[in-house]
C-alpha cells in the first residue's frame, strides 16, 4: 500500500475517532486489503491523531471472538495515552457501538523487544523484558457501523477496535510465580458477578499472547518499546454495559480494577 493511500484511508477514520461517530467502511479506492496494509493505515492514523501512543492491545484472542468478527486470527491495535484512565475512572458510552467491557491483563515493558536472530522470540525472551503486571478493563469501540463485517484489514486499520482503557496500578505481589493461564477472572456489575473466565482465554496464556504480539510486530517492521503497556485480550466474554452502572474486574489473589459507565 502506497503511503498516500494509507494516509487517505487514515483521514477517513480520523473524524470518527474525534467526534465520535461511525462510518460504513473505508472507501474502496483506498481500503486496505491485507493485514500489512491494515497496519500501514494504522500507523498513518496514529500520526494523524497527534496523540501519544502508550502501548498496544491484542484483539480476537479466542476462537469464538475471531468467528464473531470474521477474522483469521488475533490482531494488534494501538492504545492512545489520552484514553488511558486510572482505576475507578468514569467512561462515557457516547458514540460507542460496541457497549461492552473486557477484563484483561496488562504488561508494561521495561526495555525494547527486538529480534535476537531469524527465529521467532520465545515466551522466556519476551517476559525477560517485562517490568510490571497490571490489571485492566478495556472499553472497546469501532468506527465502523457494522464492525462485524468490516474484515480484519479494516479492523486493524482502526486500531483493532481500541478506545478507552482503565489501568490499575502495577501489582506488588509476586505475580511471576502465578500461573496466569489458570488465574480466575470475573466481572461484577453493581456487586453481582455477571461473567467469569480464565487467563487462558487470552491465546491460552497472557504470556503467550504477549509473545504473539512481539513477533507480529516484528514481522511487520515494528517492535514493542520500553515503557509501552500491552493488554493481552479479554479473559471473560465481553460484558454488556449501560449508562449509570459501576463494574469491577476481579482477579482473586491479585486484586481488582473498577470503572463507572456514563452517558
Amino acid at each position: 500500500m502506497v503511503e498516500a493511500s494509507a494516509q487517505a484511508a487514515a483521514r477517513q477514520l480520523l473524524s470518527p475517532w474525534q467526534t465520535p461517530r461511525q462510518i460504513d467502511f473505508i472507501e474502496v479506492a483506498v481500503r486496505p486489503q491485507t493485514r500489512a496494509e491494515g497496519y500501514a493505515v494504522q500507523q498513518a492514523l496514529l500520526a494523524a491523531t497527534g496523540d501519544k501512543p502508550m502501548g498496544w492491545k491484542i484483539a480476537a484472542t479466542s476462537a469464538a471472538g475471531q468467528q464473531h468478527i470474521g477474522v483469521s486470527g488475533p490482531m494488534a491495535g494501538r492504545l492512545l495515552a489520552s484514553r488511558c484512565l486510572p482505576d475507578g475512572a468514569t467512561v462515557s458510552m457516547r458514540g460507542n457501538v460496541m457497549r461492552v467491557i473486557e477484563a484483561e491483563f496488562a504488561f508494561r515493558l521495561g526495555s525494547d523487544v527486538t529480534p535476537k536472530d531469524a527465529s521467532p522470540l520465545t515466551v522466556e525472551q519476551v517476559m525477560a523484558q517485562v517490568d510490571d503486571l497490571h490489571l485492566a478493563i478495556e472499553i472497546p469501540n469501532s468506527r465502523y457501523q457494522d464492525f462485524l463485517t468490516a474484515g480484519e484489514a479494516q479492523l486493524i486499520a482502526d486500531f483493532a477496535c481500541a478506545s478507552h482503557l482503565v489501568l490499575g496500578a502495577a501489582l506488588t505481589t509476586e505475580w511471576r510465580h502465578v500461573d496466569l493461564a489458570k488465574q480466575v477472572v470475573q466481572v461484577s456489575r453493581e456487586g453481582e458477578v455477571v461473567a467469569q473466565g480464565l487467563g487462558a482465554n487470552a491465546l491460552g496464556d497472557p504470556r503467550v499472547a504477549l509473545t504473539w504480539l512481539a513477533n507480529e510486530l516484528i514481522s511487520h517492521g515494528m517492535y514493542l518499546q520500553e515503557g509501552e503497556v500491552v493488554i493481552t485480550g479479554t479473559c471473560v466474554v465481553p460484558v454488556p454495559v449501560q449508562e449509570g452502572q459501576t463494574l469491577s474486574a476481579q482477579f482473586p489473589g491479585l486484586g481488582e480494577v473498577c470503572v463507572a459507565i456514563a452517558l
